[in-house]
């Protein structure tokens, strides 16, 4: 379980790093070790430890220490590409997320954003997220678990589109927040301006240029929002070594535009909203253009989301389970993980 402080425990999901900086993600579980090409060292060895030490797997020295939020959301389980740290922490401060809100999300993924949210709402409010894909919020469903040990009571999952059910969870004018990480967006911009109470807002997450332009002039031309503020995040890492000061080499450049807008009033007519976009800004020959593909995400296939399902849930009985469960082993996961462990 997540947010446990002092000595490792049976069923703590715990980071192993490497001499090389390589990261594992493990659930210590009764009967089970870590081993990699350096050797083994039983799980059991583990327990009792104080968080942030130091053990030792052959002849290499590894540090045991428990994941903060962003360390077990690049190495759980996805069935979907996630929302990196980098962007779920400027959406909870943009759309400044506080416990006792209602908010809306969709789609859920792998459960990124649902855990940044569910922890800003700390246990309050009402978190409604949807999803169309019934193996990525099952996947979803088992990450949010794992993390706190049992699903949140203000967590709710509907399985389906956002723009045809939303008024069926949300009452008009019942919900604080609308965050849309879709491919289209803009096909949801009158339910989120039903849902939304005067003085809410909307955020949207999209990936390319092309979904950005027309989702503004969405928001734009439904007349009910201010207007749209487009963002982008790029944090860059930098090496520091003495006096070897300089930018790293690598980094996770753009992910996707943040777009935020608030509600006003029924009634309301904003004099710098009467501009609409030309007819022939977005043919409607391209719909069928806005798919995964078309805009070079890659559309994970049916085995792998189902393997990620497996392999959240069974990360989330381990957890649940507190380490009793011998059978049970997460596997590392995310572009942070080198490897799995071994029984």
């Amino acid at each position: 379980m997540m947010g446990r402080t002092g000595p490792l425990q049976w069923g703590d999901v715990v980071q192993l790093t490497g001499p090389k900086q390589r990261m594992y993600t493990i659930v210590l579980t009764e009967g089970k070790q870590f081993g990699t090409q350096h050797g083994a060292v039983p799980h059991a060895e583990l327990v009792g430890l104080e968080d942030g030490s130091l053990v030792t797997v052959g002849e290499a020295g590894y540090l045991a220490i428990r994941p903060l939020l962003h360390d077990y959301v690049m190495s759980m389980p996805r069935g979907a590409a996630i929302i990196y740290p980098k962007d779920a922490s400027h959406i909870v401060g943009f759309a400044d997320i506080h416990p006792d809100l209602t908010v809306v999300e969709a789609g859920v993924g792998s459960g990124a954003l649902s855990l940044w949210l569910l922890r800003a709402l700390h246990g309050t409010g009402r978190l409604v997220s949807f999803e169309r894909r019934e193996e990525f919020r099952d996947v979803a469903e088992a990450n949010v678990t794992g993390f706190f040990g049992e699903r949140p009571a203000n967590w709710e999952t509907v399985l389906g589109d956002l723009a045809d059910e939303l008024d069926q969870h949300v009452p008009d004018g019942g919900a604080d927040r609308v965050l849309l990480d879709m491919l289209a967006p803009w096909e949801c911009v009158d339910a989120t301006a039903r849902a939304l109470r005067p003085g809410g807002l909307v955020l949207c997450y999209v990936a390319t240029v092309t979904q950005l332009s027309r989702t503004v002039e969405a928001i734009r031309a439904d007349g009910r929002f201010t207007a749209p503020k487009s963002t982008e995040t790029l944090v860059r890492g930098w090496h520091v070594e003495g006096l070897a000061v300089r930018p790293d080499h690598r980094m996770v450049a753009h992910t996707g535009f943040l777009m935020t807008a608030r509600r006003v009033a029924d009634g309301v007519e904003l004099p710098s909203f009467r501009r609409r976009a030309a007819k022939a800004d977005f043919a409607e020959a391209d719909i069928e253009a806005w798919t995964p593909g078309a805009l070079g995400d890659r559309v994970p296939s049916d085995k792998r989301a189902r393997r990620a399902r497996r392999d959240a849930q069974r990360q989330a009985d381990a957890i649940a389970a507190g380490g009793r469960d011998a059978a049970a082993e997460p596997s590392a996961a995310g572009p942070d993980a080198a490897g799995a462990p071994i029984d």
